[in-house]
């Protein structure tokens, strides 16, 4: 099996959401057989009256029916109403939810169960499955309180947001594994043999957006033929037919075609090795909240926030790492990944832009750039004190008003209504 196949089957069990209750359902159907077996060798009968028990199964069954549908429904209308308020990028986010996964499984692990039972149940009454099936009705209940519970704070700004930041830190780890300061220096060979026309060039065949590929794979790949592969697009980039997806420099008397098996393309991009996604995500949701139509500043607040946290873990990473060596040393793979001015623009100039008649936005905004250039290392300063510089010209000529515009230049962690920072106050005695 592929790699590309193995990503497929992984990708389709992570995000599909009928795959999961579909087998609830047929091990409903297995655990039945097994009960009903184990209940004639052990004569497990109970003294109910059989037509009471039929009527109780029969009405759960159909109870449980309906709370699928209903659950189902309320799920879709709930997701669609996130997408309008937030982003329709949230709604991959939310589908691959476990506790959903989970407690829809549960469900029709039930009513599956459920009806089984009821089509065993002749003279007498199987004790065991039909307690099972009573407890577990009495479950899917809890569990669709949990649920609510749980959709409910996923939905909010602030949970939707940290759900995605989540899992964004988790992605930076991963595409940028070494701290800043601790990588090994790079030779200049690799940028030599770049210089070369590519003797070999794979093109793309279907268009999608690249999600992933394999580094290890073709790390070993271009180990073994004594050659360098490069990934001509990088993750998160649209690649159309006839679009380059790799050129070999170097030996390419192979069979360089069977490189696709070693990316993945799809409808959407995903943050699996993207982690410019999740700032994607967020900002959109930053701009959402600063449309004319929904006019919600503190909900870009709440992103800024996030987005604070992320440049930060960003900034102390090594964002030089698009090169992969093997065992000798020697560089084999070449790929292109976000550096630190492609995070630091995608993070703030949107919101920036639509938030620039904000005082809200634009406190909040100088507040993260001041604590990033104080926290961060010296390589990353320059660029956050050219972002400091232009959100002093939006706010000098949004704000013509000298008391708007001295609020405006304070910074402040909640946008309006925080504390300034010590240096701030002292700045503004002075």
């Amino acid at each position: 099996m592929t790699w590309l196949q193995r990503y497929r089957i992984r990708h389709f069990l992570r995000n599909s959401l009928w795959f999961a209750p579909v087998v609830a359902m047929l091990a409903a159907v297995v655990l039945i057989r097994l009960l009903n077996w184990l209940e004639t060798e052990m004569h497990w009968q109970g003294n109910h009256d059989p037509d009471s028990v039929r009527a109780v199964l029969g009405n759960l069954a159909g109870a449980m029916f309906t709370f699928i549908v209903f659950v189902c429904s309320s799920l879709l209308l709930v997701v669609q109403l996130a997408s309008a308020q937030l982003t329709p990028r949230i709604i991959g986010v939310l589908f691959r939810e476990r506790i959903t996964k989970l407690t829809l499984s549960m469900f029709v692990f039930t009513f599956a169960f459920a009806i089984s039972a009821l089509i065993r149940i002749e003279d007498s009454v199987p004790l065991l499955t039909v307690e099972i099936s009573v407890y577990c009705s009495a479950v899917c209940l809890g569990m669709f309180l949990y649920l609510i519970d749980r959709v409910s704070k996923m939905l909010r700004p602030s949970g939707a947001l940290m759900a995605v930041t989540l899992q964004a830190h988790d992605v930076i780890d991963s595409v940028y594994p070494q701290r800043l300061g601790k990588a090994p220096s790079a030779p200049s060979e690799t940028s030599a043999a770049l210089l070369d026309s590519p003797a070999r060039t794979v093109v793309n065949l279907k268009p999608g957006v690249v999600l992933a590929f394999d580094v290890q794979g073709l790390m070993a790949l271009a180990a073994r033929h004594n050659c360098i592969i490069e990934l001509a697009p990088q993750v998160g980039n649209f690649a159309a037919p006839g679009d380059p997806l790799f050129r070999i420099y170097g030996d390419a008397d192979w069979s360089v075609d069977s490189l696709r098996q070693f990316i993945a393309l799809g409808a959407e991009r995903t943050m699996e090795q993207d982690p410019a996604f999740a700032l994607r995500v967020v900002v959109d949701i930053a701009s959402k909240g600063l449309s004319p139509a929904i006019n919600d500043p503190t909900t870009a607040v709440l992103v800024i926030d996030q987005v604070h946290h992320l440049l930060r873990h960003i900034g102390n990473r090594n964002l030089d790492n698009a090169q992969v060596r093997d065992a000798t040393g020697r560089v084999r793979l070449v790929y292109r990944t976000p550096d630190w001015d492609d995070f630091v623009r995608l993070a703030v100039t949107e919101i920036r832009q639509f938030g620039a008649t904000s005082i809200q936005i634009a406190r909040r905004l100088r507040a993260m750039l001041e604590d990033l250039i104080q926290t961060l290392r010296e390589e990353r300063i320059p660029l956050l004190r050219q972002e400091l510089k232009l959100l002093q010209r939006s706010v000098e000529s949004h704000f013509t008003d000298p008391e708007d515009r001295a609020l405006a230049e304070v910074s402040d962690s909640q946008g309006v209504g925080g504390k300034p920072e010590r240096s701030q106050r002292n700045r503004q005695v002075n």
